[in-house]
């Protein structure tokens, strides 16, 4: 594969990861520490089981992503949907620590070991398709961690898309300027570049 299609591979993946990490990020800026660990009457997760479950995963999944399987023996998954996340400060500690391993394995990914295959329990995965894997399920318990801080905080959520009746005026912004190359993400994470 060509080095421009790798490093834009690793660039917008790196990009859509940063992207739901900040999802996530402002979800929780939005809710008081008791919305952090509610859980609906049906006992499904709460955000902080949520990201439990996500540090674990992350955990697992990049530690020594190119060397050794993605399901590691330190894993312990069913424990990562138990209720073991206590306070506000812990939870940003492993969600942090989570996605500091994505990214840190993420830039160890080149064109010089673009092709070789890395394991999840025994099963070969091309980079592209272990990435794919890891970037589907994180948007996937990012949606839910969202759907929970919508839910608890109702009308007073402020939205992290496009505002529920703005679509109009938002694409006619977005018609007025030129056609130009960029990634969908660019306007959400100029903000975080500091």
């Amino acid at each position: 594969m060509p080095t421009s299609l790798i490093n834009n591979f690793l660039q917008s993946t790196r990009k859509q990861f940063t992207y739901y990490k900040m999802l996530g990020d402002k979800t929780f800026a939005q809710l008081p520490d008791e919305d952090l660990f509610w859980q609906s009457p049906s006992e499904n997760n709460s955000i902080a089981i949520i990201v439990n479950h996500l540090h674990g995963n992350m955990q697992s999944r990049w530690t020594d992503f190119l060397t050794t399987d993605g399901e590691k023996d330190f894993r312990n998954r069913d424990q990562e949907f138990e209720d073991l996340i206590k306070t506000r400060s812990d939870l940003i500690a492993k969600w942090s620590a989570g996605w500091q391993t994505l990214f840190t394995a993420l830039d160890s990914v080149n064109e010089n070991n673009f092709e070789q295959l890395v394991y999840i329990r025994n099963q070969g995965h091309t980079i592209v398709e272990a990435v794919n894997r890891q970037l589907a399920h994180y948007a996937y318990h990012v949606g839910q961690i969202v759907l929970i801080g919508q839910m608890r905080r109702g009308k007073d959520w402020q939205s992290l898309s496009i505002p529920k009746g703005d679509s109009k005026i938002y694409n006619k912004k977005k018609f007025a300027q030129k056609k130009r190359r960029g990634h969908f993400t660019d306007e959400f994470l100029d903000g975080l570049k500091g």
